[in-house]
């Protein structure tokens, strides 16, 4: 009988939607029935761009002409995997005024309600669990990080398989990096019509960027390390 593996340590749903905002190049703004493009969130994530505040007290008298407003953010693998979506994030809440994507100051929201929907299901998500959740060290750089393994190192990629458990079934057309953490790798298993995603655990979760490449040779030495099974994982 097959014994299950052991759960690989992940980021939580509030830990991977905080990610999202810091590392978002763009978003979606939906407001007064205007949708706007934001390509240019200038280093600071989304939060630089929106500041959220608590929804007023039910007791005091909301202000007049307050304005629904979306933000809709998504997250896709830098890396050229099949279905590429990782999640989605939708923020909405309350303006004081029609969003102005010309505005250099940033806007303030009153927050009404965050949602996170990926692999895991949909999640949501209060202000409190967003303000005090920590960014993921890796965020911002993930996407140079993760097309560096596969441009400069992608014939390491493969070799990560003898380290998937439980063992990859035979069939196995690509594998590519999907996702990196502070806890670990994540690869995407590609079969012909279908796809499965497996989690490599570093030994300890990293807390700078400059831990990566340790981390990374530490999995690599450990695949190596381990005997072939005369099976062919890739076809």
């Amino acid at each position: 009988m097959r014994r299950s593996a052991a759960p690989v340590p992940a980021p939580s749903a509030v830990e991977r939607a905080r990610s999202i905002l810091a590392a978002a190049h763009s978003m979606t703004v939906v407001s007064d029935g205007i949708h706007s493009e934001v390509r240019s969130l200038d280093g600071a994530g989304a939060l630089g761009h929106f500041h959220l505040h608590a929804p007023a007290d039910p007791a005091d008298t909301p202000p007049a002409g307050r304005v629904p407003a979306r933000l809709e953010l998504t997250d896709i693998a830098p890396t050229p995997v099949r279905e590429r979506l990782r999640a989605r994030l939708t923020l909405t809440g309350l303006l004081a005024a029609p969003y102005d994507p010309e505005a250099v100051e940033s806007t303030c929201m009153e927050f009404g309600q965050a949602v996170l929907e990926d692999s895991e299901g949909r999640t949501y998500l209060t202000l409190q669990a967003l303000e005090d959740a920590e960014v993921d060290p890796l965020a911002v750089n993930e996407a140079d990080m993760l097309t560096h393994l596969v441009d400069d190192h992608g014939e390491l990629v493969p070799l990560l398989l003898r380290l998937v458990r439980p063992l990859p079934d035979p069939g196995v057309q690509r594998v590519l990096p999907l996702r990196i953490d502070r806890y670990g790798l994540t690869l995407r298993l590609e079969h012909p019509h279908t796809h499965r995603d497996a989690r490599l655990a570093f030994k300890t979760p990293v807390t700078h960027i400059d831990q990566v490449g340790p981390q990374i040779h530490a999995l690599v030495a450990s695949a190596r390390r381990l005997s072939h099974t005369g099976r062919r994982l890739l076809t």
